[in-house]
């Protein structure tokens, strides 16, 4: 009888370890949920995840884009460039006194008071991590929803007029920056453009609002495929534009 009530606690105590040892290996198999239980997130403002400041995988292979953005770009683009703002941003935040659990939204709403290092690479961190996340592979991006649809056409007239208004902005963006879609506070919808890699989200901005999306117009984004060809570029993002994601954050705000 004793004997018999030594083995069951000592089933149990191995199916506990075992039931442990599997839960915690799932967490580890998926980083972000990983993040969530063994670091602190920054705080949501938006309703969804905050952006913190380490890359998050892309959320489909290098080629799933294509053919309107290349394999190739795509890994250079990520590992490369994106990469880069992510660590300059983490020194420069060492640098400057600013917790690394800060969400970088929040960083970028006060970005005046810091050095033009960190204006740099949280824009470009941020930009970034917005920027895979409103991208899809083409038979997997959706249809605007009918809230946003019907904000479209209220700001804009119609999707075609949008379409129009926003390549213009892409394309007359001089030199390097990014193409946005914002809202205001009212929840208007706005279209402007921004130098380098400056946010609507940042003090410093002309035209401020929460971005919906955004188009990366820097060279590297675009010219192994395109060279020159910018406005081929812009063309081939909308077949990729993610409206399930758009449409999510412009309910979230």
């Amino acid at each position: 009888m004793c004997k018999k009530k030594i083995m069951k606690k000592s089933s149990r105590r191995k199916f506990i370890a075992n039931s442990a040892a599997i839960g915690i290996g799932s967490v580890l198999a998926a980083p972000a949920f990983g993040k969530m239980l063994f670091g602190k997130q920054p705080e949501s403002l938006l309703g969804t995840a905050a952006i913190g400041f380490d890359q998050t995988p892309l959320p489909y292979a290098y080629n799933a884009l294509e053919p309107s953005i290349d394999a190739t770009t795509m890994d250079i683009h990520y590992n490369k460039h994106a990469a880069a703002y992510a660590k300059n941003l983490k020194d420069a935040a060492a640098a400057e006194g600013v917790a690394a659990d800060t969400a970088v939204e929040k960083l970028l709403e006060g970005i005046s008071k810091y050095s033009a290092k960190m204006r740099n690479n949280a824009g470009g961190h941020y930009n970034h991590e917005l920027f895979w996340k409103t991208m899809a592979a083409a038979d997997k991006t959706g249809q605007p929803s009918e809230k946003l649809l019907a904000a479209i056409n209220s700001s804009f007239g119609s999707m075609d007029e949008f379409k129009k208004q926003f390549t213009e902005a892409a394309k007359s963006r001089f030199g390097s920056g990014w193409a946005w879609l914002i809202a205001g506070k009212d929840k208007k919808l706005v279209i402007s453009s921004t130098a380098n890699q400056d946010s609507p989200l940042m003090d410093i901005a002309e035209v401020k609002g929460t971005p919906l999306f955004g188009l990366d117009v820097w060279e590297h984004a675009y010219y192994l495929k395109y060279q020159n060809r910018r406005p081929e570029y812009i063309e081939n993002f909308w077949k990729v534009l993610n409206w399930n994601f758009v449409s999510e954050r412009f309910s979230s705000i």
